[in-house]
């Protein structure tokens, strides 16, 4: 399997977002996409960037994705969260996910981070398997916390 894994440029936003679709439906999350080609053009590639992103490229098809973007750890200092690793569902075990995995790890140290975060679905077993194959501690004892947009406003609301 030939593919080439490089620097996302913005054109590549319309399959980006394909592949975002695609991990919803995966994470039976079919419609809570909100992102748009437009926010990813305008969010990943103005002047101060809210994210870096890679993408697996075979025979001109966007067929995987990493989505990275700068954290800071109180205790660690600069860390590099990666919010999706992903690979079309006909391209997995093709070796795609390992090789993106190699080029946020290689991104993140370039950068000089002291941590690479991420979460991952307790029953995503494949992925964890993956992870920790790959040298990542997956920590079943921590929750993720969100404050959706509607959480945010009744919280304003509040205040």
């Amino acid at each position: 399997m030939n593919f080439t894994i490089r620097n996302a440029i913005k054109q590549d936003m319309p399959q980006v977002l394909n592949l975002i679709h695609e991990l919803a439906i995966f994470e039976k999350e079919d419609d809570a996409v909100e992102v748009t080609v437009s926010d990813l053009e305008q969010d990943g590639f103005g002047e101060n960037p809210a994210f870096h992103c890679f993408v697996a490229e075979v025979n001109n098809k966007i067929e995987g994705m990493a989505l990275v973007y700068f954290r800071y750890s109180t205790w660690k200092g600069k860390a590099l969260h990666l919010e999706d690793l992903i690979v079309s569902e006909a391209m997995r075990g093709s070796g795609i996910g390992t090789k993106l995995l190699d080029e946020v790890v290689k991104y993140g140290h370039s950068l000089g981070v002291k941590r690479i975060n991420w979460e991952v679905l307790d029953w995503n077993e494949p992925a964890i398997v993956f992870y920790e194959k790959n040298g990542a501690n997956v920590m079943r004892d921590w929750n993720v916390v969100h404050l959706n947009e509607q959480a945010i406003k009744n919280y304003i609301s509040k205040l």
